[in-house]
C-alpha cells in the first residue's frame, strides 16, 4: 500500500465518538452560536431560561442573578427545584443527568413543563460542558443537596449538605465560564445582561427578576495566550499529565489576571424588575420616546387550539413599525405563523370597520397593512405547547394553529373594542388614510425615478467616483461627509476597489418623515442608486454592488450626527445590510505627532499618551489635533483611514436578542422627544471618549 493510500484512508476506526459533553466542548458554536461575548452571554440566558419556565409553570414568582466577584454568575429561582431522585433509566439523581446529558430534561412531553423556551433540553448541559466549574443547589423537602461539576464532569455525587424550612424550595446555580472556550473575553457585561432580563420580565407578567454586580474591582481579562491554548489543547488531546496541565495553565491565567487588576472600588449595582401589567407595560415603555395618538393600550389575550395568545399594541405618531413577536418568551426576529395571523386580523378588521362607517367609500381602495401599521408598536406573544421553528435558530415559528388563532382571538376582540371606542378608531384609521396617500406619492416617485435609470446611460449618481472591479465582493464605497473631504478621498483612493460618495451636509432624518419624503432626498436617493439594493419591499441583497459600506465622517459632535442619521436610515430600511456585516465606521486619527522628521498618528486621547511617554515629551513634539477629514491631504488619509493595511474600521453588528432595545435607541435619538434623549445622554455621557464639541 502507497503513502498516498495510508494518509487518504478512511474506515470505521476514523470514525470518532465524543463521549459525553465533550462534543459540546469540540465544537461549542453548534450549541451556543459563537464563543465572542454574545455567546458568552448566552450561558447566562440558558439557565434563566429554566427559571422562568418554571414561573411559566406557575410555581415560581422571584429570580435572583448575581455577578459574583470572580466574574462568576449564580441564577437562583424559588421553584420547585430541580427533582433529585434517581433517574431509573439512567441510574444517577435526575438533576446529574440534567447537567451532564444532553437533550435530557423535563421538557419532552413527560409532563414536566406543558410550555418552555428551553425546547431542546441542552441548555444546562451546555452551560456545565463549557464552564471550568459549575455548582448546583437544591432546595427541596425540608433538605439542602448539592452537586459541582468541572468542564461537564461529575466532581462528587449529589450530597445532602443542610437543612431548610420545608416551604423554601427552588434551585440555585453558580458557574464560571471556562478561560479555554471563551478566549476573547469571560467578562460578564451588566448592561447587556440587563436589557435580556427586562424582557423576560416584561413578557411573565407578575415575575419579579433581579440582577445584582458583587464584582468589587475592575476585572482585566485574563491573559490566555496562543502559546496558552495550544497547550492546553495538547493536555485535552489525552496526553500524560493531562488534567494537571490544565489546572496549571488555569492558575497561570488567574495570576495573570489578578496582576491586571485595577485598584478602584466598585459600587455594587442592583436592579429589579416587575411588571404587573406584563407586556402592556412593555409596549409602554417603547413608547415613552414617542408621541401615543391615544391614551389607551390595546390588549387582548385568549387561548384557542391549545394556543394561549397575548397581543398589546398602541399606535404613535412616527413613521415606523415597531412589532416585536416572541414564542414561549423567545424572541423571533423572523415571525413566524403568530405574526401573519396578527397582520391578517389588524387589516381586515380595520378595513371593516372603515367600510362600515363610510370613513372609506365603496370606490375607495382598501388600506393596506403596512398603512394601518404605521407607527404601530407592538408586542405579540404566544405559548404553545410544541412550537416547530424553521431552522436551528428558532427564529421563526411555523405552527399553523398559531396563525388561526391569533387571528381569531385578535378579530374578534379588536371589532368589539374599535366599536366601543370610536375616536380612537377615527384616530388610527385617519393616520392610515394619510399613510396610503403617502405611499402612493412614494410609490410614484419610485416609479419615476426607476424610469429615469431605464432611459439614463450613467444610471448611477454623477457625485459617485466608481471603482472599475464589478465583483461586489472585492468593492467598498465610501460615504464621506463633505465636498472637501469626498475630493481627498477620491485622490487617495484605490481606484480599482473603492468608490467614494461624497454627501452634501445632513441627510434626511428618516425618524420623522414619510417615504415619499425619502424618496424625495437627493442624497438619500444617491444612496440607494449607488448601493443597487434597493430599499424597504423591494430591498434585495443579491444585487448589493459592494460588500463594504464604509461610513467616514468627522471625529467631531456634528460627525457623528451624521454618521447616526446614516445608521438611522440604513436600519430602519435595508436593516439586513447590517445583519449581514456589510456596514462599518471609518475610524480617522486625533492626533498627529511630529518629531525630528518622524510621524506617528494617535486614534485617541490614551493612544497619543503612549506614544509620548515613548518618544519623550520634549518642547520640539508638534501635535495637531485634526478638526476633520478635509484637513488631511491625499496621502495622510490613505495612510490612516483607507489603507486596508493599516486603517482602522469597526463594523456595525446588530444584536436580534435585544431588538426592541436597538429600536428604542434610535427613536430616542432621533425622535421628536426631547427629555427621553437627555436622559440618554445624561445616562451614557461617561461612556463617550474622545469628543470635540
Amino acid at each position: 500500500m502507497s503513502n498516498t493510500e495510508v494518509k487518504n484512508e478512511y474506515g470505521a476506526d476514523q470514525i470518532q465518538i465524543l463521549e459525553g459533553l465533550e462534543a459540546v466542548r469540540k465544537r461549542p458554536g453548534m450549541y451556543i452560536g459563537t464563543t465572542a461575548s454574545r455567546g458568552l452571554h448566552h450561558l447566562v440566558y440558558e439557565i434563566v431560561d429554566n427559571s422562568v419556565d418554571e414561573a411559566l409553570a406557575g410555581y415560581c414568582n422571584e429570580i435572583n442573578v448575581i455577578i459574583n466577584d470572580d466574574n462568576s454568575v449564580t441564577v437562583k429561582d424559588n421553584g420547585r427545584g430541580i427533582p433529585v431522585g434517581i433517574n431509573h433509566k439512567a441510574g444517577i439523581p435526575a438533576v446529574e443527568v440534567v447537567f451532564t446529558i444532553l437533550h435530557a430534561g423535563g421538557k419532552f412531553g413527560g409532563g414536566g413543563y406543558k410550555v418552555s423556551g428551553g425546547l431542546h433540553g441542552v441548555g444546562a448541559s451546555v452551560v456545565n460542558a463549557l464552564s471550568e466549574w459549575l455548582e448546583v443547589e437544591i432546595r427541596q423537602g425540608g433538605k439542602v443537596y448539592r452537586q459541582r461539576y468541572e468542564r461537564g464532569k461529575t466532581v462528587y455525587k449529589l450530597k445532602e449538605v443542610g437543612e431548610c424550612d420545608k416551604s423554601e424550595t427552588g434551585t440555585k446555580v453558580t458557574f464560571l465560564p471556562d478561560k479555554l472556550i471563551f478566549t476573547e473575553t469571560t467578562i460578564f457585561d451588566f448592561n447587556t445582561i440587563k436589557l435580556r432580563l427586562r424582557e423576560m420580565a416584561f413578557l411573565t407578567k407578575g415575575l419579579k427578576i433581579t440582577l445584582r454586580d458583587d464584582r468589587s474591582e475592575e476585572h482585566a481579562k485574563s491573559l490566555v495566550t496562543d502559546s496558552m491554548i495550544e497547550e492546553a489543547k495538547e493536555a485535552m488531546e489525552g496526553k500524560e499529565g493531562g488534567e494537571e496541565q490544565i489546572n496549571k495553565l488555569l492558575n497561570r491565567a488567574e495570576e495573570d489576571s489578578k496582576e491586571e487588576k485595577k485598584e478602584e472600588k466598585k459600587e455594587v449595582k442592583e436592579v429589579s424588575f416587575c411588571y404587573d401589567g406584563g407586556i402592556k407595560e412593555y409596549v409602554k415603555y417603547l413608547n415613552k420616546s414617542k408621541e401615543a395618538l391615544y391614551e389607551d393600550i390595546l390588549y387582548f389575550e385568549g387561548e384557542k387550539n391549545g394556543v394561549y395568545v397575548e397581543v398589546a399594541l398602541q399606535h404613535n405618531d412616527s413613521y415606523n413599525e415597531s412589532v416585536f413577536s416572541f414564542v414561549n418568551n423567545i424572541s423571533t426576529p423572523e415571525g413566524g405563523t403568530h405574526l401573519q395571523g396578527f397582520r391578517n386580523a389588524l387589516t381586515k378588521t380595520f378595513n371593516d370597520y372603515a367600510k362600515l362607517n363610510k370613513i372609506l367609500k365603496d370606490n375607495e381602495p382598501n388600506l393596506s397593512g403596512e398603512d394601518i401599521r404605521e407607527g404601530l408598536t407592538a408586542i405579540v406573544s404566544v405559548k404553545i405547547e410544541d412550537p416547530q421553528f424553521e431552522g436551528q435558530t428558532k427564529q421563526k415559528l411555523g405552527n399553523s394553529e398559531a396563525r388561526g388563532a391569533v387571528d381569531s382571538i385578535v378579530s374578534e376582540k379588536l371589532t368589539i373594542y374599535l366599536e366601543q371606542n370610536p375616536t380612537v378608531a377615527r384616530t388610527i384609521c385617519d393616520k392610515s388614510i394619510l399613510a396610503q396617500r403617502a405611499r402612493e406619492a412614494a410609490r410614484k416617485a419610485k416609479d419615476l425615478t426607476r424610469r429615469k435609470t431605464a432611459l439614463d446611460i450613467g444610471a448611477l449618481p454623477g457625485k459617485l467616483a466608481d471603482c472599475s472591479d464589478k465583483d461586489p465582493k472585492n468593492c467598498e464605497i465610501y460615504i464621506v461627509e463633505g465636498d472637501s473631504a469626498g475630493g481627498s478621498a477620491k485622490t487617495a483612493r484605490n481606484r480599482a476597489t473603492q468608490a467614494i460618495l461624497p454627501l452634501r451636509g445632513k441627510i434626511l432624518n428618516v425618524e420623522k418623515a414619510r417615504l415619499d419624503k425619502i424618496y424625495g432626498n437627493a442624497e438619500i436617493k444617491a444612496m440607494i442608486t449607488a448601493f443597487g439594493t434597493g430599499i424597504h419591499d423591494d430591498f434585495d441583497i443579491e444585487k448589493l454592488r459592494y460588500h463594504k459600506i464604509i461610513l467616514m465622517t468627522d471625529a467631531d459632535v456634528d460627525g457623528a450626527h451624521i454618521a447616526t442619521l446614516l445608521l438611522t436610515f440604513i436600519y430602519r430600511f435595508m436593516p439586513e445590510l447590517i445583519k449581514e456585516g456589510h456596514v462599518y465606521l471609518a475610524q480617522p486619527p486625533l492626533y498627529q505627532l511630529k518629531k525630528n522628521n518622524k510621524i506617528w498618528y494617535a486614534y485617541s486621547d490614551e493612544e497619543l499618551n503612549k506614544i509620548l511617554t515613548e518618544v519623550g515629551r520634549d518642547q520640539n513634539n508638534k501635535i495637531q489635533r485634526y478638526k476633520g477629514l478635509g484637513e488631511m491631504d491625499a496621502e495622510q488619509l490613505w495612510d490612516t483611514t483607507m489603507d486596508p493595511e493599516h486603517r482602522i474600521l469597526l463594523r456595525v453588528n446588530m444584536d436580534e436578542d435585544s431588538q426592541s432595545e436597538l429600536d428604542l435607541t434610535f427613536t430616542t435619538l432621533m425622535g421628536d422627544k426631547v427629555e427621553p434623549r437627555r436622559d440618554f445622554i445624561e445616562e451614557n455621557a461617561k461612556f463617550v471618549k474622545n469628543l470635540d464639541i
